[in-house]
């Protein structure tokens, strides 16, 4: 009798687990975004719902963006490289709007919150996570201000999901950092140690 309890119990958790799991797969699809030729909305067209590693042959410039659903990281050249940018839902009308240098976006992904609401990261001032250590959860727009360091020559994400910005209040090149130990700068794509402002991702 005992035993039988305890195959009904795992029997049980089993389908619960498997219930979980589908519900979770059934809200892959919710991000949706829509690249545009042309400042304000025209010219071609191009719906995106999932990663792209290379956009080229869908659009040969994109100069106004509609992020339907979802928080996406666009990159300038194919295979996530070059500039970054990161767009939450909204209308941008033109790529000024999402700090863009240039009208060349050629790969994105999504971003997907699975980090709950939770946020911590770990700035070091030597490569490795050597040297001065500092830690924080919340979003800062200054780093001269509240660090005794700005530049950060590594990082560990321990918690959510974070935007680097070359420049105070947000400005200047952007870098995404999800959860994970970045042993150089290079790491999260930048050409400089050097950090202006960083925030949390919030919006997905």
């Amino acid at each position: 009798m005992q035993i039988r309890l305890i195959c009904l119990t795992k029997a049980f958790l089993c389908r619960h687990i498997l219930h979980f799991d589908i519900n979770l797969s059934s809200t892959a699809g919710e991000w949706e975004i829509v690249f545009f030729e042309d400042k304000n909305f025209q010219g071609g067209s191009y719906e995106c719902s999932s990663d792209s590693p290379d956009l080229h042959s869908f659009f040969s410039r994109c100069n106004s963006i509609r992020v339907e659903s979802g928080c996406w990281v666009l990159y300038e050249r194919p295979s996530y490289a070059g500039y970054q940018y990161i767009l939450t839902p909204g209308e941008y009308p033109d790529h000024q709007q999402w700090m863009g240098f240039n009208d060349s976006i050629r790969s994105c992904r999504s971003i997907k919150n699975v980090y709950g609401n939770s946020y911590k990261i770990r700035c070091y001032d030597r490569p490795d996570f050597a040297g001065h250590m500092a830690e924080w959860s919340e979003d800062c727009p200054l780093v001269h201000e509240a660090f005794k360091f700005h530049e950060f020559h590594s990082a560990v994400v321990m918690d959510g999901a974070w935007a680097f910005y070359e420049l105070p209040n947000y400005r200047g090149r952007q870098y995404f950092l999800e959860r994970k130990e970045y042993h150089n700068f290079t790491d999260w794509g930048a050409t400089s140690p050097v950090v202006g402002s960083f925030r949390r991702i919030t919006e997905f």
